[in-house]
């Protein structure tokens, strides 16, 4: 199968650890099985039976579980919009008694995890939806080429798709829709501080992020891309966000994106103040290039409001050695471009089509 270019998971406890040099649990020799899961029937138990590298196809109906994958190799399939996954009803019997199992306890739809030493390699989740989980529609933890393509995941109470301690994830097409933080969020770890995690190429690429909190989070993470995106009405479209660890975040490559109107107004969190109308925002980043993307009519009124910025980060982290080059940003406000971080060191702004700088002098028409 080709490969492609966390003390706890949310809700879920595994293996503490805090580098990513670990062994990959090998896929399968042998002939892969396809399961098929009818309408009342168990995703979960489908799951259990199919041995690595086999596949789940779930066919059209609503399956009110979580569904917890452990196993390498292993492919999960539905039918795109017809095949819904939810949380399960609460009844008198259920709230008193241990959830079905540690996704649904950490209040997740599907969750791919492994541990520091047993990485779970080469899991494909495809075409179905995820909605209404408190926590994330899908959510991964110590993986190696999960790919997501083709997922709806929406009203979910944190992110719609997630991953941490992870590499080289492919996220494609999916629809990211009304949830409370990210619509895809790529992090090194969410329980705890520390540098940032090398993602080996992880792609999140022509996806469509409306209507959350923001588009896309890169948190402490480095070597990756965000390329093609469709991000709009949402209070921010592209968050970089990095600390003063080391190594830094960054070393991504922002490009080819569409971000409008992300004008939706979120208030300020312990860690961040109130956002709308930002449009690609790097904090703390260092390497990352930002190219040729299209960013328009993102209007709002606070600190990060604006086309593209550099802010330093809350802790004080800067950017350095970022570059913003032949984007197209027009109608953003209070600026199109803005290097609110002064004190930063390498940065460029080159051949942007933009109307408006801070300071004046970066457009180039």
């Amino acid at each position: 199968m080709r490969k492609k270019h966390i003390k706890c998971l949310v809700g879920i406890t595994v293996i503490t650890a805090t580098t990513m040099g670990a062994a990959v649990v090998p896929s399968s020799a042998a002939a892969p099985r396809e399961h098929v899961v009818r309408p009342g029937g168990s995703i979960q138990k489908a799951v259990n039976a199919a041995g690595p590298g086999g596949t789940v196809v779930v066919l059209p109906g609503t399956y009110r579980e979580s569904v917890l994958i452990t196993k390498p190799g292993l492919t999960l399939r539905g039918t795109g919009g017809r095949t819904v996954i939810m949380p399960a009803k609460a009844t008198k019997t259920t709230k008193k008694t241990k959830a079905a199992n540690a996704c649904a306890a950490g209040g997740n739809g599907i969750c791919v995890v492994g541990t520091k030493t047993r990485i779970v390699e080469d899991v494909h989740i495809r075409s179905l939806t995820v909605s209404g989980f408190k926590k994330s529609g899908v959510w991964a933890s110590w993986t190696d080429g999960l790919a997501v393509h083709r997922v709806t995941a929406k009203n979910n109470g944190t992110w719609g798709i997630a991953q941490e301690r992870s590499t080289r994830g492919d996220f494609r097409r999916n629809t990211a829709t009304a949830n409370g933080d990210a619509g895809i969020f790529i992090a090194n770890s969410v329980s705890e501080e520390g540098g940032a995690t090398d993602t080996r190429g992880t792609e999140v690429q022509n996806n469509t992020l409306r209507g959350n909190r923001i588009g896309v989070t890169a948190r402490r993470v480095r070597n990756l891309l965000i390329d093609g995106n469709l991000i709009s009405g949402n209070c921010s479209g592209v968050f970089v966000v990095g600390d003063e660890s080391k190594p830094a975040a960054g070393a991504m490559t922002v490009s080819g994106n569409r971000i409008l109107k992300n004008n939706k107004f979120c208030a300020a969190t312990p860690r961040l103040s109130a956002i709308q109308g930002s449009g690609i925002v790097l904090t703390g980043s260092e390497a990352t290039v930002v190219r040729d993307n299209d960013i328009r009519n993102n209007v709002g009124a606070t600190p990060l409001s604006g086309g593209i910025l550099l802010f330093k980060s809350f802790v004080g982290a800067l950017n350095t050695d970022n570059t913003v080059t032949g984007n197209r940003v027009r109608g953003n406000k209070p600026a199109d471009l803005a290097n609110r971080d002064t004190t930063g060191k390498g940065n460029t702004f080159t051949s942007n089509q933009c109307g408006t700088s801070v300071p004046a002098g970066m457009c180039a028409g």
